[in-house]
């Protein structure tokens, strides 16, 4: 006898998404993996614009196959009053309308949130964009790297000196928009079972991205001096970063407290006698006094391998890390350890991806969909005939 289904969090629920690059669509994915039907509405022709953002993936863009499988792919001139009809005659059954296209472009087209509030009251609408409704900035055009910027991230990201930030090597501030807007319409959908009426959802990068510079800003709390850029090291506590190796490698490691501090001296730099100098006496001396400390260090570890410093520092027990990259995180042995790879399928064939982080639902998970893929499908089952589907892709709707 077969085995049951298992049941799916957010089956039953659809999703309508306006969405285009990173931050919506990050969204989107993690609501149709825990099971929701997204429709993900594109614009005829050309499509979502990070399909186009490079060809890395067998053709494929890295950005768009990373944020875009287990969905429906419907291409829509939404220009037309057709394309507008068949939008609205999804929204009449959904659950949640995500949108992050560009600043006012939803509101001239008759869908913010209190128009759409009037006609489905029992809809989530989540609006996501760079600086959020309303206030001087909410009709300025945003970039993940102009948050990263204006958020303060960039000030304390980077080496030291004027020239010395430096932006992080992945979208930052739309993934935390993205995760932010997930997690608000979780709560969104909990609250209507109690209620029944919609909710709206306000999520702007800068606002997400600042959230995460909570430290940095409570450190530099009432004028005081900010955490300056310490490259890989952390910029408040030492010895906590990247080291030079015997062999031509780096270590990363990462010491948290004077007790860890005291059996790193003893049996990982072999040097009891560090522990005592009133140099590194504490995290702030050590901090410091970082640059006399590190060369202390190096100097020990360019005598050793990076095996050999890794077995010391597991066997003391002080935290550590390779620097890994992009090639040795495919091979990476702790994920493929805890079989954390699935393929999915893709209009150019299987590919690799990694399993939903928590919970995950094997079965929500579907292929990467090309441009429109979905497009009769969907309109079959809002009723249109073989014939007037035909009729609206000759006219351009679809």
């Amino acid at each position: 006898m077969a085995a049951n289904k298992a049941p799916l969090p957010l089956e039953g629920v659809t999703v309508i998404s306006l969405e285009q690059a990173i931050a919506a669509p990050l969204c989107t994915r993690q609501l149709a993996e825990q099971g929701a039907r997204v429709v993900k509405i594109e614009r005829l022709g050309t499509g979502d614009f990070a399909r186009d953002y490079d060809t890395r993936v067998n053709g494929l863009s890295s950005h768009f196959v990373w944020v875009n499988r287990s969905k429906e792919s419907l291409a829509l001139n939404l220009k037309t009053p057709e394309g507008q009809e068949i939008l609205h005659q999804l929204l009449a059954d959904a659950d949640v309308f995500v949108q992050n296209l560009a600043p006012g472009a939803t509101a001239r087209m008759g869908l913010s949130f209190s128009e759409l509030c009037a006609q489905y009251p029992g809809l989530i609408v989540c609006d996501v964009s760079g600086y959020g409704e309303g206030g001087p900035y909410r009709n300025k055009k945003a970039y993940d790297l102009l948050i990263q910027s204006e958020s303060g991230f960039l000030s304390v990201t980077g080496t030291p000196g004027a020239g010395g930030m430096a932006k992080a090597g992945c979208s930052v501030a739309d993934i935390a928009a993205g995760m932010y807007a997930s997690n608000a319409i979780l709560s969104a959908l909990l609250l209507r079972g109690r209620t029944d009426e919609g909710s709206h959802i306000d999520v702007s990068l800068l606002e997400s991205l600042v959230e995460w510079m909570g430290y940095p800003m409570y450190y530099s709390f009432d004028g005081a001096q900010p955490p300056p850029r310490a490259g890989a090291s952390h910029s408040t506590i030492y010895p906590y970063g990247p080291f030079p190796v015997g062999d031509g490698k780096t270590v990363m490691l990462g010491l948290q407290n004077d007790r860890e501090w005291r059996i790193f001296c003893e049996r990982v730099l072999e040097r009891s006698e560090l522990a005592g100098d009133a140099r590194f006496s504490d995290n702030a001396r050590r901090s410091a006094n970082r640059n006399q400390l590190g060369e202390l260090i190096g100097m020990i570890f360019s005598e050793l391998t990076l095996d050999q410093v890794l077995t010391r520092l597991d066997e003391a027990g002080i935290a550590n890390a390779s620097v890994n990259d992009m090639t040795q995180v495919w091979q990476h042995p702790q994920l493929a350890a805890r079989d954390r790879w699935l393929e999915v399928a893709t209009p150019v064939g299987p590919v690799p991806a990694l399993k939903a982080p928590g919970l995950w639902f094997p079965e929500a998970v579907s292929a990467v969909p090309y441009l429109g893929e979905h497009s009769t499908l969907i309109l079959e089952q809002l009723g249109y005939s073989r014939d007037r589907i035909d009729q609206l892709k000759s006219a351009g709707v679809i």
